[in-house]
């Protein structure tokens, strides 16, 4: 089973917060981390933007990230939402074995 790390920002805590919980509540994810606060800096709509974010940094297997990254899509305020996926390469066999009972 492939476990992955996908990372999303949004544009408040409070965003953030309603994105994992959904997504934990539809077991798209075992576990979601939301750090409150991250400046970031990007290209947008011809110029150099910053804004202050919330990033989301959420545990799942492979085979879950088509659904959930329709699901951002569907809840997300942004238009383009920032969805990457980072494989698992390794780590504690429990955890893992958790991810995978905890998604459906």
């Amino acid at each position: 089973m492939e476990h992955v790390v996908v990372l999303v920002t949004a544009a408040s805590v409070e965003e953030a917060t309603r994105l994992a919980d959904r997504l934990v509540e539809e077991k798209l994810a075992a576990c979601v981390n939301v750090v409150k606060e991250v400046a970031s800096t990007y290209w947008w709509q011809g110029r150099v933007e910053r804004a202050g974010e919330a990033l989301l940094l959420i545990k799942t297997r492979r085979d879950r990230v088509e659904a959930l990254t329709q699901r951002v899509r569907d809840l997300h305020s942004y238009t383009v939402p920032e969805v990457v996926v980072l494989p698992i390469l390794e780590g504690n066999p429990p955890y893992l074995q958790w991810i995978d009972s905890s998604v459906g």
